[in-house]
């Protein structure tokens, strides 16, 4: 649905984005993320239409940004960190100005409007001032604004920030409800959060492309993470479990005298093959093996480890 090829943002002799290429597919809730001043802010006012790069494309349904921005325009959905809302107005008044802004035919406002009330859950405050909102539902009648039109594509940069718990939850369901119908895009701090609701990803450091992957294949793809704990000293036991071709590195999170709690780091290669090695290691030093569980790779670690990768 959405393709960068090759953009670039410079101001002056600062390249805030960088050769950046990545695709967006139809139907898919995709994560971008990215330290501060890695250029989320800069990639999304790119592909939405409201900065123009400096070099490079961005295609919407195969329609040029540049030459065709007003049809491309129309099929994507837009909420800014701070959402565009005017205090003084009605939620519904509101909604149905961005509606006429949008081109929404006249006649159909009426019920467009309601069905986007309901979607966002804003029904019961359609006649409240919007500047009485609490922030919650501020940050619904943002979102309800970006639906306006019925764009295939969401845009929604940092949607659950300033929020309380309760509210995170709230737009967090929204945002997973509106991913069964719309492709969406949107950028977080909040590592947790995309790992819960994102089928892809897309990591920026310094301006650049450094990951792009499905979620599943992300946080699998580090290799096998297994978490054991084995009766034997830490002394005589990491030096054996080191020496397992397997192995790649071993991580020591509890000890005791005669027991130890330890996270192994596998081969991707060789990992299918991690537990028998373990066993006929642990059964050869006489130490019995009181837990093991295999543990996936949170995004978190991922995306630091990517991101210092990158920055050596």
């Amino acid at each position: 649905m959405i393709e960068l090829k090759q953009v670039t943002k410079r101001y002056g002799e600062v390249a805030a984005v960088d050769g950046l290429s990545f695709t967006a597919p139809a139907g898919q809730i995709i994560g971008l993320l990215g330290q501060n001043g890695a250029g989320k802010t800069t990639t999304l006012n790119i592909l939405t239409g409201y900065l123009p790069p400096t070099s490079g494309q961005v295609l919407v349904d195969g329609l040029d940004m540049l030459t065709n921005a007003r049809e491309c325009k129309r099929r994507i959905g837009y909420l800014p960190e701070r959402p565009p809302l005017y205090d003084e107005m009605t939620v519904r008044s509101y909604l149905r100005f961005v509606c006429e802004l949008k081109e929404v035919a006249h006649r159909a406002i009426g019920d467009h409007v309601a069905q986007i009330m309901t979607t966002c859950g804003l029904t019961e405050v359609a006649g409240r001032l919007i500047g009485h909102l609490s922030k919650g539902y501020r940050q619904r009648v943002g979102v309800a604004q970006a639906l306006c039109g019925d764009p295939p594509v969401l845009v929604l940069d940092e949607p659950t920030v300033g929020l309380d718990p309760r509210q995170v939850v709230e737009i967090r369901s929204l945002i997973r409800e509106l991913g069964k119908t719309h492709t969406v895009i949107f950028s977080s701090h909040m590592l947790p959060e995309i790992q819960q609701l994102c089928q892809r990803v897309i990591i920026l450091h310094q301006g650049k492309l450094v990951q792009q992957a499905d979620m599943a294949a992300l946080t699998g793809a580090e290799g096998t993470h297994l978490r054991a704990i084995i009766a034997l000293g830490q002394k005589a036991l990491l030096p054996a479990l080191q020496s397992l071709p397997c192995v790649q590195r071993v991580r020591v999170l509890h000890a005791r005298r005669e027991e130890t709690e330890v996270l192994l780091e596998c081969d991707p290669a060789a990992s299918p093959d991690a537990e028998t090695q373990l066993f006929s290691l642990l059964c050869g030093l006489n130490a019995p093996l009181r837990l093991l569980t295999p543990e996936r790779s949170t995004l978190e670690e991922v995306f630091l480890r990517i991101t210092a990768n990158d920055s050596e």
